[in-house]
């Protein structure tokens, strides 16, 4: 007779407990985890034995800890396979050699010897916390106390060593721990200056959504049908080098539902490869056969980046016939039904001058750092673009996916290429002239966010830099307007300084330098609430508008102090001047929409309406298709100052645990694991 084992369960339907005694040994594990009541048969015996009527025996629990032995096994094999692979990544990286010294690897507007001379000084502090580790594991070998209160009758001084050490612990707490600890209060009251105006901003998102306040257009959709309203469009595309993506954006752009002879399209290409050139050229003149008002412009010299190339593109002279402008990036893609959504609410309302909409990403799950660059931006549109907007009338302009009316442009002076952020350059000499902006979140607009880490970090200096670059430019202008003295007092301390220098000034300072230091000198504390509970609290506040992403509240923590290095290095360098601060560069585009999207419009367009409005979606798939795939050059790098935190955070968590500092020590550990994989380029688009 074959042998018998009993399998602990749930009666269905009542939820006791009962034992299935089956006649089949030969049942696998996989299947035993797997098993429910449904897949016990008929001929299978069944002894409805409830809880206490029998006893486990032995060959039940030598089942039961198999099946938890065979899970554990599969999770350790994910853990050695995923550890593998980090080791295997972490080799390439080391002997490839390549750092972000290399010229492709850094942002054009970083220049050189800040470079060098930013490195340098954390490479200083590196050097100082390994002696100062190394100094103190000697003397806590020699069981003399380290702690914040010293106790000198402990120490021997008699001896060399001894007497080096005692007066070390009286040099630091007479001279360095009362610097070291103004320091750490200065820029914890920055850090809860700045956490009290994102609560507040947080409050006024939730008062927005709790009374459904929104903006409300004057004109209907009963205007539209009626072809009362359909004012003059200017739309205009400018892009350099963007061949992966300029395709399917202008297929967007040209089916927008507006009348043909109420629109007008600029291509504005500024690309320097003369096959791009010929691709977009060949792109624009498919739709003007179409019967679609479309341009294509391109300029020999590339002058004033994108700024030149929008304010060459105004100067023309039929651009006096239209009412207004929306602007569209290389990578954006409107919805047919875009300018339908966002012109009405200029009708009616002479003082408006900008409608910005909401960005979404296609990208937005490709890796983890594109997951945690959705988290931003969208606490960025969700909170302070739409709060801004409907209390203040005023925020910064994202430099596409907007509609601009000409007048204000006008009015305000027009595109300038002092500074690398145009955009709100543009929107702050606006608002000094009195005009309003409104912000639509609840209209959206299809983009990439970079999925490389390299390619976000050149983002990231441009973002960081522009600002300060823009107010030392425009501090006078501001002081000098006939704005409200509160409206003077929201962009300087509120706009400009909080928000653009503040920020990536504390969270680098503290969180990297202070904090560390302050293991080796004791004396100088940061409380826990500074170190854990504020932050926490602040990134759960940030990760609220994108829910989808609370898996990824530690990481999104960690990454943003991580990313301070570079924005407080591009800070420094737009508000002293350093460097070549005036250079633009392209964000690099995956282009991983354009082939995918085609092909999906190919197979949904039914076959009877292909033919006359637009391009042949089918011979434009076998171009893509016949395409020559070319190899870009691209490179995982190291990024020498990220490792050089990663080991000065690492060295301050192993000297905390001398101290008996839990929180500290775990924040030190992770937040140095997290430079270490930015460091390794370990997080976003991985090269083979």
């Amino acid at each position: 007779m074959a042998p018998s084992f009993e399998w602990w369960g749930k009666e269905k339907h009542r939820g006791t407990p009962v034992v299935v005694k089956m006649e089949n040994p030969n049942w696998s594990i996989s299947e035993l985890s797997s098993l429910e009541d449904d897949d016990v048969s008929a001929g299978d015996e069944i002894a409805g034995v409830r809880k206490g009527g029998k006893e486990k025996n032995a060959k039940q629990i030598t089942w039961v800890l198999l099946l938890k032995a065979h899970r554990a096994a599969g999770c350790l094999a994910s853990l050695a396979s995923a550890a593998v692979g980090l080791a295997s990544a972490v080799r390439r990286r080391v002997a490839a050699g390549r750092t972000d010294s290399d010229s492709a690897a850094s942002p054009a507007d970083e220049s050189p010897i800040v470079r060098r001379r930013f490195y340098s000084f954390i490479k200083i502090f590196l050097c100082l916390s390994v002696f100062l580790l190394a100094f103190e594991i000697a003397a806590y070998l020699k069981g003399w106390h380290i702690s914040a209160a010293p106790e000198f009758h402990s120490v021997d001084f008699f001896s060399s060593f001894g007497s080096i050490y005692a007066s070390w612990l009286s040099f630091r707490a007479d001279y360095i721990a009362p610097l070291l600890q103004f320091l750490a209060n200065a820029c914890v009251v920055l850090f809860l200056v700045q956490s009290a105006d994102r609560f507040v901003m947080c409050l006024g998102c939730f008062w927005i959504r709790f009374k459904r306040i929104k903006p409300v257009a004057e004109s209907s959709t009963d205007d539209f049908e009626a072809g009362k309203y359909f004012p003059m469009v200017l739309i205009q595309m400018p892009m350099c080098n963007e061949k992966e993506v300029y395709q399917q954006s202008i297929a967007a752009v040209c089916n927008l539902d507006w009348p043909k002879s109420n629109m007008l399209i600029q291509v504005l290409d500024d690309s320097d490869d003369p096959t791009t050139q010929a691709l977009i050229r060949e792109e624009v003149e498919k739709w003007a056969k179409t019967g679609v008002q479309i341009l294509y412009r391109h300029r020999l010299i590339r002058e004033g980046y994108k700024a030149g190339n929008l304010k060459l593109a105004m100067n023309c002279s039929y651009v006096k016939d239209y009412e207004f402008v929306s602007i569209f990036d290389a990578d954006f893609q409107p919805a047919p039904d875009f300018l339908k959504r966002t012109i009405p609410h200029f009708k009616g309302n002479d003082e408006l001058a900008l409608v910005q909409a909401r960005w979404s990403f296609i990208n937005k799950d490709e890796n983890l750092l594109t997951r945690l660059q959705n988290v931003n931006l969208c606490f960025h549109f969700e909170v302070e673009q739409q709060v801004n907007g409907i209390f203040l009338n005023f925020f910064g302009f994202n430099g596409t996916a907007g509609v601009w009316r000409i007048k204000a442009l006008e009015d305000a002076g027009g595109w300038l290429e002092r500074t690398t952020v145009e955009d709100m350059d543009i929107a702050v000499r606006a608002h000094l002239k009195g005009w309003k902006f409104i912000f639509l979140n609840d209209v959206e607009c299809q983009c990439e966010v970079p999925e490389s880490y390299e390619a976000y970090r050149k983002q990231q200096h441009r973002w960081h830099s522009g600002p300060m670059q823009l107010f030392r430019l425009c501090l006078p202008d501001i002081i000098r307007s006939k704005i409200s003295f509160w409206k003077k007092a929201n962009l300087i301390f509120l706009f400009f300084l909080l928000r653009k220098l503040i920020l990536p000034f504390y969270s680098f300072t503290l969180f990297c330098i202070i904090l560390p230091m302050t293991m080796f000198v004791p004396e100088a504390e940061l409380p826990s609430w500074v170190v854990c509970y504020i932050p926490a609290t602040m990134s759960f506040l940030n990760i609220l508008p994108s829910p989808r992403s609370f898996p990824f509240i530690v990481p999104y923590l960690l990454f943003e102090n991580t990313m301070s290095v570079t924005k407080f290095n591009a800070m420094i360098s737009g508000l002293f001047q350093l460097g070549s601060a005036y250079e633009w560069v392209v964000t690099k585009k995956s282009g991983r929409s354009s082939e995918g999207d085609l092909l999906s419009l190919l197979e949904k367009e039914p076959k009877h309406q292909r033919g006359g409005s637009a391009p042949e979606l089918e011979s434009i798939a076998k171009e893509l298709a016949t395409l020559p795939k070319k190899k870009a050059k691209k490179h995982n790098r190291i990024y020498r100052k990220e490792l050089a935190l990663a080991f000065l955070l690492l060295t301050a968590a192993f000297r905390s645990l001398l101290s008996a500092q839990g929180i500290h020590f775990y924040f030190l550990l992770f937040q140095g694991l997290s430079f270490l994989s930015v460091g390794l380029d370990l997080i976003g688009e991985q090269v083979e």
